[in-house]
C-alpha cells in the first residue's frame, strides 16, 4: 500500500487502457515523446500563445477554413491542407511566437482530449522534466502518466519517459507507488538513461521516422531539460501554466 502522506503514481501504457487507470482528481502526464508532447513544449518555449489540441482530421481542416493556422500530421507526414507537421523544429519562434495554432496528431492529441476531465492535464517531455516535477511537487495531487503510444499500442519511448518522472518524484520522498506499471517502467529508465539516445534507437517509432527522413529530432527529444515551459490544458487549449 501507498505509506501514508505519500502521493500515488501510476503509468498507464496506452490510450487503450486509460479506462483503466482513469482517475479524474489527478493530474494526469500526457507523453509522446516522438513527437507531439516534445513539440508542444518547443512551441511554448518559442513563446505560442496557445495550441487548440483536436483528434479529427476534419475538425483541423474546419480550424484552418476559419483562418487559424494547422500543424497536422498523420503517421508522421503533414497534412496536405496544414501549414507544418509536429516536428519541434516546426516551431520556430519566427513562425509560432504570439500565435494560437491548431495542433492535431496521429497519438498525441488524441490522449490529451481523452484525458481532459482530469483535475489537470499537464504535457510532459524530456525536455521540460524537471520542470514539470517541480510543479507536479507543488501542486500536491496523484499523478498518473498517460504514454499516448502508437495507434493504442505499447511504444519504449513514452514508457522511459514515464520512468524519468516516476523516479524523480518517488526519490523526492513525496510519492510512492504500487503500480506494476510504474515500477517497470523506472527499471527501464534505470537501464537508458545512462545513453538515453543511444537506447532509443531500439525504439520502433525511431524507424518509422527514419524511413521518412524525419529522425533528426531523436538528440533534441531525448535532452532533458532545455527548457522550463509546462503546458497545460485550459478548457479546449494548451496554455502555458503562468496563465492556467
Amino acid at each position: 500500500m501507498i505509506q501514508k502522506g505519500k502521493r500515488n503514481i501510476e503509468v498507464c501504457y496506452s490510450p487503450a487502457l486509460y479506462q483503466y487507470y482513469r482517475n479524474d482528481d489527478a493530474i494526469v502526464v500526457v507523453s509522446d515523446i516522438l513527437r507531439a508532447t516534445t513539440a508542444i513544449c518547443a512551441a511554448f518555449d518559442s513563446g505560442v500563445k496557445n495550441l487548440i489540441p483536436v483528434g479529427g482530421i476534419d475538425e483541423a481542416r474546419e480550424w484552418k477554413k476559419k483562418g487559424y493556422p494547422v500543424a497536422a500530421e498523420r503517421d508522421g507526414i503533414v497534412l496536405d491542407f496544414a501549414d507544418f507537421g509536429n516536428s519541434p523544429f516546426n516551431f520556430s519562434p519566427e513562425r509560432v511566437s504570439g500565435q494560437t495554432i491548431v495542433y492535431s496528431t496521429t497519438n498525441g492529441t488524441q490522449a490529451i482530449m481523452m484525458a481532459s476531465e482530469a483535475r489537470h492535464v499537464a504535457i510532459g517531455a524530456f525536455i521540460n522534466l524537471s520542470a514539470l516535477a517541480g510543479w507536479i511537487l507543488t501542486a500536491g495531487c496523484d499523478v498518473l502518466v498517460l504514454c499516448a503510444g502508437w495507434k493504442n499500442r505499447y511504444n519504449l519511448e513514452d514508457s522511459v519517459f514515464a520512468g524519468a518522472l516516476s523516479d524523480m518524484l518517488i526519490e523526492s520522498g513525496k510519492y510512492d507507488t504500487i503500480c506494476d506499471s510504474a515500477v517497470a517502467a523506472r527499471e527501464l529508465w534505470h537501464i537508458a538513461r545512462n545513453d538515453l539516445t543511444g537506447y532509443m534507437d531500439k525504439a520502433a517509432h525511431r524507424h518509422r521516422l527514419r524511413k521518412l527522413g524525419l529522425d533528426d529530432v531523436m538528440e533534441y527529444c531525448h535532452t532533458p531539460d532545455t527548457t522550463g515551459v509546462i503546458p497545460l490544458l485550459k478548457g479546449n487549449m494548451l496554455v502555458s501554466h503562468v496563465d492556467y
